[in-house]
């Protein structure tokens, strides 16, 4: 089973990519979202759990995405956690994820992780300008997670810019494909579906 790690910053497009994938491929391919992997805080107040950086390594539950990546190239089923972003916790549902030949794994800080990256066999990074990419988590938060333009932009400018500075721009130098605009770069979509469509030919021979 191979696995390909699609990285990059907030609004970057690599939601966008990795949709057209998944369309390209129905139920061949499997995706995995980093984001459904923020730890669950119970023991906070609605209120406290609105302070937290969401925007660092520390607040992933790094052990259990690992444990499930390796559980799927293994080839077994996972029960992958779902997040509620209008409550920032962990919600009591999940999600079953089958193993299949190919798993997409999305995440802005998944090459930021030494043991994500071990497991991974192409990692990609989505390019996209600063402008583009904020104005895109405005109008998804504001406009599907219910926030105000507000507290997005303060949220940005406390946290997610200067994580994005500190961890998620210095994991681009770890991928073997750097993507710019993602899901509208048709070159490097059809560069990746041959791949996938190559690992999908070989999964049929075995």
């Amino acid at each position: 089973m191979k696995i390909i790690g699609i990285a990059g910053g907030t609004g970057s497009g690599k939601t966008t990519l990795t949709r057209r994938l998944l369309e390209l491929f129905s139920n061949r391919v499997s995706m995995v979202n980093y984001d459904n992997y923020y730890k669950r805080h119970d023991e906070l107040t609605y209120e406290e759990r609105c302070k937290l950086n969401f925007d660092h390594p520390d607040a992933f539950d790094l052990p259990l995405m690992e444990a499930h990546l390796k559980a799927l190239k293994a080839g077994r089923g996972i029960r992958c956690p779902v997040y509620d972003f209008t409550a920032h916790n962990r919600s009591n549902e999940t999600v079953e994820i089958p193993a299949a030949p190919v798993v997409i794994v999305e995440g802005i800080l998944i090459l930021a992780e030494p043991a994500l990256r071990k497991l991974m066999d192409i990692k990609v990074f989505v390019d996209t300008d600063a402008d583009v990419r904020i104005l895109r988590r405005i109008s998804r938060d504001v406009t599907e997670r219910g926030r105000s333009l507000e507290d997005v932009i303060g949220q940005y400018l406390s946290t997610v810019r200067p994580m994005h500075q500190q961890f998620v721009e210095p994991s681009r130098r770890y991928a073997d494909l750097i993507v710019p605009e993602g899901g509208e770069n048709q070159v490097a979509l059809e560069v990746l579906a041959a791949r996938i469509e190559a690992y999908l030919e070989d999964a049929d021979m075995k």
